[in-house]
This record gives structure tokens, sequence and C-alpha cells, in this order.
């Protein structure tokens, strides 16, 4: 990696962009994306907890020489585009602050995802900007893509929903998905900066543990987006951590509508994702280090000797399952080629 202190842009940028959140896992890593691509010119990174700093000190590895500054989201820098990596619940008030001035925003957050108002509060609480709620374009590519050319706002789902839902998403097209339980297995960074005691090194060395076995918020999503599919199907949802900083492993057991043989399901699976630049459908269960720092994701399907489907996903969590993204979908809406800067 270069150790340049100016990007490596190809002429003229298509837009000037802001990421907002960059002291966070996610952020730094979107900013860097943003940073080394060709036709984005990064101009500002904020950060509320790490202004006065620079990203390089906070994060050596990504080399981004631009200090962190404190966001005013109602003057903000002179920007087309604005990556919002904020908590759930903080993000809103600036995506619509930011809307409001015509800047294209890829929100990282939860605060855009969903379509039931009652169904956010449940699980986040009041949302910030109830006015723009329910007005942005679901952020997975594979199954919004045209929806996304040229949106002003794309809610870029996190890491457990992209796995599970491209794991399901071919059967559930098909109205074949009458019920799943998915046990989702992810690296300790999906916590963020912030994690509690039980991310401390000594707890998750040679450790592994369900969480949040009750009920997990990101189970209604996606359910919501299985029943936009044709599947409106219950769905259990069981997170675990792992002792790894980056990755994430679905395993879903799908009871189907209708029998299906292993060789019609491999097919199915091969022939929705033929096209797909990221997604490769593999004749073995995916590994996360054949993920690790990419935007693919990896998938194997099978049928257990009792009739069960088996959907097998990996992803990296802090690439596709957020900052790569996010410059996926940016990509998208201002009309340059999908994998630019992520492949």
């Amino acid at each position: 990696m270069s150790n340049a202190s100016t990007q490596p842009l190809s002429g003229d940028p298509a837009a000037r962009v802001l990421v907002a959140g960059a002291s966070g896992f996610a952020g730094a890593l979107t900013a860097q994306l943003v940073w080394r691509h060709p036709s984005l010119e990064l101009v500002a990174v904020s950060s509320r907890s790490d202004a006065g700093r620079r990203l390089d000190d906070l994060y050596p590895r990504y080399r981004v020489p631009l200090v962190l500054e404190e966001l005013d989201a109602a003057s903000p820098p002179e920007v087309d585009a604005a990556f919002i990596a904020y908590p759930h619940g903080a993000a809103a008030p600036v995506v619509e602050a930011l809307r409001s001035k015509g800047i294209r925003v890829v929100d990282l957050s939860a605060d855009f995802r969903l379509r039931e108002m009652d169904t956010y509060r449940r699980w986040y609480g009041e949302h910030g900007a109830p006015d723009l709620f329910g007005k942005g374009v679901y952020g997975l590519s594979e199954l919004y893509r045209e929806q996304l050319r040229g949106a002003g706002l794309a809610a870029t789902p996190g890491c457990y929903p992209t796995a599970s839902v491209l794991a399901l998403a071919p059967l559930a097209e098909k109205g074949q998905v009458s019920e799943v339980i998915i046990a989702a297995m992810q690296g300790v960074s999906g916590a963020g900066r912030g994690g509690g005691d039980e991310m401390h090194y000594v707890n998750m060395d040679e450790n592994a543990f369900a969480y949040k076995t009750e009920g997990h918020r990101h189970r209604p999503e996606i359910e919501q987006e299985l029943a936009a599919l044709g599947s409106e199907a219950p769905v259990v949802f069981v997170p675990h951590l792992l002792p790894v900083d980056q990755g994430e492993l679905v395993t879903a057991f799908v009871a189907t509508s209708e029998p299906i043989s292993k060789q019609a399901l491999t097919d199915l699976y091969r022939e929705r994702y033929a096209d797909e630049p990221f997604v490769r459908v593999l004749d073995r269960p995916p590994a996360l280090r054949d993920v690790r720092d990419t935007n693919e994701c990896h998938l194997y399907v099978t049928v257990e000797e009792r009739g069960r489907v088996l959907a097998f996903s990996a992803i990296d969590n802090l690439w596709k399952g957020a900052a790569s993204q996010a410059v996926q979908n940016l990509n998208l809406m201002l009309g340059l080629p999908e994998g630019e800067g992520i492949s």
C-alpha cells in the first residue's frame, strides 16, 4: 500500500466525499476505501470523540493523512456525498440535515433499513428523522441494484442481514422458505470500538459464545427482506461471537415449502448469482479466511438426509458487511462501475 499523501485519483473526481464517524472500525475502513478510490475525492473525515487527531495516527494501517474534525451537520463541508458511520439513533438527524442540502448519503446505521416505524421503535427507540423514515433504498445491490442507481439515500445493511439474506434469497424468491433457523457467528470487530468487557482478550481468547438468544434486532430486518422476496417466513436468529477480529459465518437451516434435490438447489443458486460480481457459489462450505478483506460473499447449499436445506454464507463483516458494501452502494448511486475501488 502506498504511503502517498495525495489520493490516486484518475482525473476529475466524480464526487467529493465526507466520511462521518471515521474513528470507528467501519468508518475508518470506509475512509481508506474512499482514499484509494480512483473516482472519489475524500475531502473530510469526522469524529465526535477523536477530533483533532489524524486518522493515520488512530489507524496507522489505513494511511489516510487527514485530520478528524467534529461535524456540524447544519454547515457541512462542501461535498457531493457522505458516508454516515454513526451508531443507530445518532445517524438519523445527521442524514436528514445532509439530505436537506442535496448531499447523497450512504448510511451504515440501522436508522433507515426498516420499513415499519413500530418495528423500528421496538428495537431501537424513537426515530431521529421520522419524515425521512422509509425513504431510503435498502443497500443490498444484489437485490436492489436498479433502485440504487441515482438514489439519494442508501440504507446499507449490516453484516448479519447481508450474509443471511444472500444465503436465503434464491429460495425466498421462489417462495420456498417456510421456516428458517439461523446460527450466525461473527468476529469481535462487529461490536465496534466500544465493545464491552465480554470482548476483552482474556474473555475471547480460545472462547466462543452465543448472545442475545431471546431476540436480536437484526431478525426483523431479515424477515422483512425475505417477505419482500416472496417468503413471509418466521426466523429464529441466534448470533455467536468467535475469537477472531474480522469475519462472519452464517448457517441457515431451512424448511422448504416443497422438497428440493441438492442438484436443483445448487442449480438455482448458481443461476441466481451467475452475474453477481461479488457472490460466489462454491462446491464446499465457505471459510472466513477466504473472504477476509474482500467485498465477496461465499455461499454453499446442500440438502441434509431428512430434506432440510442447509445454506452457508461467509463474508468479512467490516467489508461486505459494512464499509466496502457502502462504497459499492455509492458507486451505483453515482453511475460508476459497481466494483470500482473495492475489487
